[in-house]
């Protein structure tokens, strides 16, 4: 019963990968917002460019889970 709960969280495809890659980037834009509304000037920009380059360190890491569960 538990295994069959868990295989809901598992990410199988490419497809489904980039649709959490993409909920990701949604929420990281929204928080780069705020950070701008928060901390005008520089340091806003600065905490703005941070969140997008942690989805995409995300990203990475979650396609090549992926392929190499592919490959196995």
């Amino acid at each position: 019963m538990w295994t069959r709960i868990a295989n809901l969280f598992v990410i199988k495809t490419k497809f489904e990968a980039f649709l959490v890659i993409y909920g990701l980037a949604v929420g990281a834009t929204e928080r780069g917002v705020h950070y701008l509304g928060q901390y005008p000037g520089y340091g806003g920009w600065l905490l703005f460019a941070c969140c997008p380059i942690a989805v995409f360190m995300a990203g990475a890491r979650i396609l090549d889970s992926l392929e190499r569960q592919a490959a196995d």
